[in-house]
Parts: C-alpha cells; structure tokens; sequence
C-alpha cells in the first residue's frame, strides 16, 4: 500500500493493489466513440477549464476552430453531450461541464474534477445528478488506474482493507472485474463495496471484516451489475 498526503486540501490518499486471478466477469457496456474534431474541441475544453477557471462560450470555440457562427459550436457541443462528455447548462454561456466519462478521451495529466457520489437512488444510474453532492480535484497520477468518480462509503464491513466509514473510494468505472479486485457493485437497486470472486454462476461479494456476512450471488437468478473498480482511498478531515 502506498499513502500521499494533499496538504492543500487535508487528503490522505491510499493507494492499493490487488492481486489478479484469471476469472473474470464481464458485462456489455456502448462506448461511442469521438470523431477527431470532437477529440479537439473536448481537449480545447479542458485547456481552456484549466487556464481560465471557468469553459469557453460558443463564441469563443468558434473563433478557435474557425467556425462561421456559434451555432456551429453549438451542433460539436450536443454531440458531445450525447455522448457524455460534456453537460450543458440550458440557458448559460459558459454552462459547459465536463463529466467523468471525457477523462477517457484527454490526457492522462488532465485534472479534471471526480463528482462525489453520496447516496445513490433506487433504479438510477450512479452518475445521476441527483446522486452528485459536490465534486473534487485530484491528482490522476496517484492512482493504479485514472478514477472516475468518488463515492462516499457507508460502515466499516470493508475496515481490514482500510475503507473506513466515511472514506471517498475513488472509482474507476468499468463493466469487468476479476477475482480478488475490490468493486462497486449494484445487486437490487442496493449498491455495494466488496471484494470479487466468482466461480461459475456463483458470485461473493466478500468483506474485509468478520463482524459481516459474505454476499452470495446465483447469477442465474440476480442480476449483478459491477459499476467500477476501487483505486485509492481519498481520507477527508485528518486529525489536527
């Protein structure tokens, strides 16, 4: 295990691994995929995020890529927004937002911010706005694996991995998982954080504390959806 301290912003970062075995779960997930201008605009976005503080207008995209009107900005934007890597604020001139999924498509020094999943509602996606209760910066280098999103842990059944109650699991978002792999796991609108095995059909979601029951899983008969894998622990509110 390895521990960066963020002074800046009283983080302590945990970063883990975990030994890989060779079964593996994988569901189907749709990535599609930027055309090379999309690719421009997105990492333009971020750029000008980074140095300014605050996303570009219409105009000012138009006038970067040499488009005619922003109206032409605007057609690269939508296309972007559908396939979730931007948000657009109805009604804003600078209501563009990056979201989790653009860290695929930009640079690996690109800081963008995790959003802070708290608790997730039944039947929606974990990335949901509703979901979202704030966002935070991070340093991606720190972590095995470029994280996603974070995700506010609830109880200590994963405390002898050192996921405490409280902590911020930063989540790489991915369909697979092998065994041994810490995951964020759906099962019945529920979500959890536990350890992988799978043998067959048969899926454990397994603790790291004794004081908690292993989840037993017929794939058969419950869908399980892996919504990402743990790469660190961000720790907020150190002792002074």
């Amino acid at each position: 295990m390895v521990m960066c301290l963020l002074d800046r912003n009283r983080f302590a970062v945990y970063i883990y691994s975990v030994s890989i075995l060779p079964h593996m779960l994988v569901l189907e997930m749709t990535v599609k995929k930027l055309t090379p201008r999309q690719k421009q605009i997105l990492k333009f976005i971020s750029e000008f995020i980074d140095n300014n503080k605050f996303p570009p207008t219409r105009s000012e995209l138009a006038r970067h890529f040499g488009f005619r009107s922003p109206n032409a900005a605007e057609t690269h934007l939508r296309a972007l927004e559908a396939k979730s890597m931007i948000g657009i604020e109805r009604g804003a001139a600078r209501g563009i937002t990056l979201l989790p999924l653009a860290a695929e498509e930009l640079p690996a020094s690109a800081n963008l911010p995790l959003p802070l999943i708290g608790r997730v509602a039944a039947g929606s996606p974990i990335l949901a706005q509703e979901n979202i209760e704030n966002e935070y910066r991070v340093d991606p280098a720190l972590f095995s694996s470029r994280p996603h999103y974070l995700l506010r842990v609830k109880g200590n059944s994963m405390r002898n991995a050192g996921i405490l109650d409280g902590d911020l699991l930063a989540v790489h978002r991915t369909p697979e998982a092998q065994n041994g792999q810490i995951v964020v796991a759906r099962l019945d609108d529920e979500v959890t954080v536990k350890r992988f095995i799978r043998n067959g059909h048969r899926v454990s979601l397994l603790p790291e504390n004794p004081e908690f029951q292993p989840i037993k899983v017929d794939l058969r008969r419950q869908e399980l959806v892996i919504e990402g894998l743990g790469v660190g622990i961000v720790r907020p509110d150190l002792g002074n």
